[in-house]
């Protein structure tokens, strides 16, 4: 019994919670790159600085901690102005869409998206992402078409019931 429940109810829940397949980052990695990036401060050349952010950057967007994924959108807009080479751009418009997409602001990642692959439309994973992105809108679509559904069938068997009552 406890299989055919879990058969039903696995497609749900991971329809109710998002099936992306971006990566997620653990509080040690951010930890980790911070470190990279305070020791970077300390001595190490422009281009290895700007590795170290970009990793930080990296890591922060794809933390499960919402402090942690508005600080690596911070981070990113702050350095995007500064970007000359177009992989650089891509790169940080890639991963603006993510932290924009981790904190549900899922069009304004759609635009940034769309940006990056302007840039190189080829590119696997902001074609991913781009997917992901028209999923989860259309999903959340389809759950708000259900709530009002609900919340009308609700109200009108609540006036049927009174009406029942009266008579």
């Amino acid at each position: 019994m406890e299989v055919k429940i879990n058969r039903f109810s696995g497609p749900i829940v991971t329809f109710i919670n998002g099936g992306d397949q971006l990566p997620w980052t653990s509080p040690d990695i951010v930890v980790g790159c911070e470190r990279e990036v305070a020791d970077a401060n300390k001595g190490a050349s422009d281009e290895g600085k700007n590795e170290s952010i970009m990793r930080l950057s990296w890591a922060l967007v794809h933390s499960k901690q919402p402090e942690d994924v508005q600080r690596g959108i911070a981070m990113l807009e702050a350095s995007l102005a500064n970007t000359s080479s177009p992989l650089q751009q891509r790169e940080k418009l890639y991963l603006l869409a993510v932290g924009y997409y981790r904190s549900g602001e899922y069009s304004r990642s759609r635009e940034l998206t769309v940006q990056c692959l302007e840039i190189a439309p080829d590119w696997r994973q902001a074609l991913s992402l781009k997917k992901a992105i028209k999923d989860r809108i259309t999903k959340d679509g389809v759950i708000g078409i259900g709530i009002t559904v609900t919340t009308v069938g609700l109200i009108a068997g609540g006036i049927i019931a009174s009406l029942v009552r009266r008579k």
